[in-house]
């Protein structure tokens, strides 16, 4: 009996502690409370952030709470932001929003929703990135490995291989046919083994190409790198130049000759047949030569032509087709000088365009053909002009057969 007054008493205290206890919870809640307890809507789901240019577009789901009626979306340490009213159906509703003028870097975002009681949500944050005229500057257009003219007339592109994670969307490249008329062609982009062809490409002409770039996979602007010209190596031989090899003669006696127009051959080069003949010969079905017999020597011998019309301003390549055999103080050059009165002998090839010496260790001296070897070099115009290009020599007799130099073919190209 006594162990149940003592548990009986015991119970009693503890009802009056819950019961003061609830009564200041009561107090607490209408000091704080006063019109009941806090409502918060249905929050947005699914929020996402898509990167652009200055801007972001933000997107999200409304799939509870048909009372929501708008809501704000707050950045720059929430000294910025937007409100949105909403129109709430009975299904999923969908938030798109576009916020503009941003500045460049990572972005915080808050989202909150609000019914029409003026409950407000608990807070969706997120960040996202934005870019801008930094990005832009970093870009730089898809290299090109190779240009080049192909025998069907198009010209074939191939694109250096890039990493797939550059972003890289396409190429776009305008261009110029045989028929003068302009196109633009858009190329979408592979990271390797790409090659576009472009067909009826005009010889001499350039490409003018820029590449199309999206920061991430899911950005909402396409960002491009500037324009820039690009040259495709064209043979334009037959444009500016003719009688190019096999070579055709103007007069003939035997094996030596001189060589026809529009080749313009000097007194010097004309080391046969007392002064009649050089600088051709009938070997190979027509080359052009020059041979040192029983010591006849070539001083400052030339031969060139002038182009048939001013080349465009660009880079160019001279390449022919040769072997030789020669004495080490003998020299033949191949020289483009700029204008079209010929080009300069040896003590003045410092005013050339540009020029490449025949010779070199490996054949001086010879005691046997060479085998035959293609050499070029380049040159660069800086605006339109006429250009004379042919050949130079010094040669110096060897007794029998003497040195001699052999010519079959001579082109010129346009990088």
């Amino acid at each position: 009996m006594k162990l149940y007054k003592i548990t009986s008493y015991y119970l009693l205290i503890a009802a009056a502690l819950i019961m003061g206890s609830c009564t200041k919870m009561d107090d607490f809640k209408k000091k704080y409370e006063p019109n009941g307890p806090i409502k918060y809507p249905g929050k947005l789901d699914s929020v996402q952030i898509f990167s652009g240019r200055n801007r972001v577009l933000l997107t999200g789901l409304f799939t509870s709470d048909p009372k929501i009626v708008k809501y704000t979306v707050y950045w720059n340490s929430k000294q910025d932001s937007i409100v949105t009213p909403v129109t709430r159906t009975a299904g999923v509703d969908t938030a798109k929003l576009f916020i503009n003028d941003l500045p460049e870097g990572v972005m915080s975002f808050e989202v909150r929703t609000y019914d029409n009681e003026g409950h407000i949500s608990v807070p969706v944050t997120l960040a996202g990135n934005v870019y801008g005229s930094l990005y832009q500057s970093s870009l730089i257009n898809r290299g090109i490995a190779k240009a080049e003219l192909q025998p069907d007339g198009s010209a074939l592109i191939n694109w250096a291989d890039v990493n797939a994670d550059d972003g890289l969307l396409s190429m776009e490249i305008k261009y110029t046919d045989v028929s003068n008329k302009q196109h633009d062609t858009l190329i979408t982009s592979v990271p390797a083994n790409l090659s576009t062809s472009l067909p009826r490409f005009k010889a001499g002409s350039v490409i003018t190409y820029r590449t199309a770039f999206k920061p991430n996979k899911t950005a909402i602007d396409t960002f491009y790198a500037d324009y820039q010209d690009h040259s495709v190596k064209a043979e334009v031989t037959s444009i500016y130049l003719s009688n190019t090899g096999p070579f055709q003669r103007s007069s003939f006696d035997g094996r030596w000759g001189t060589l026809a127009a529009p080749w313009v051959t000097n007194a010097a080069a004309k080391n046969k047949d007392g002064g009649t003949n050089g600088g051709y010969s009938s070997d190979g079905g027509g080359t052009i030569n020059w041979e040192t017999w029983n010591n006849t020597p070539v001083v400052n011998g030339i031969v060139y032509q002038a182009t048939s019309s001013p080349l465009p301003a660009g880079t160019y390549i001279v390449s022919f087709d040769a072997y030789s055999e020669v004495q080490s103080n003998s020299s033949v050059y191949c020289v483009a000088a700029a204008g079209g009165n010929g080009i300069p002998v040896l003590d003045q090839l410092s005013t050339a365009l540009g020029y490449i010496n025949m010779f070199n260790g490996a054949n001086v001296g010879a005691t046997s053909p060479n085998s035959r070897e293609v050499k070029s070099f380049t040159f660069t115009l800086s605006s339109p002009q006429v250009v004379s290009i042919g050949f130079l020599g010094n040669i110096v007799g060897k007794g029998n057969p003497g040195s001699y130099f052999t010519v079959f073919n001579i082109k010129l190209y346009k990088n």
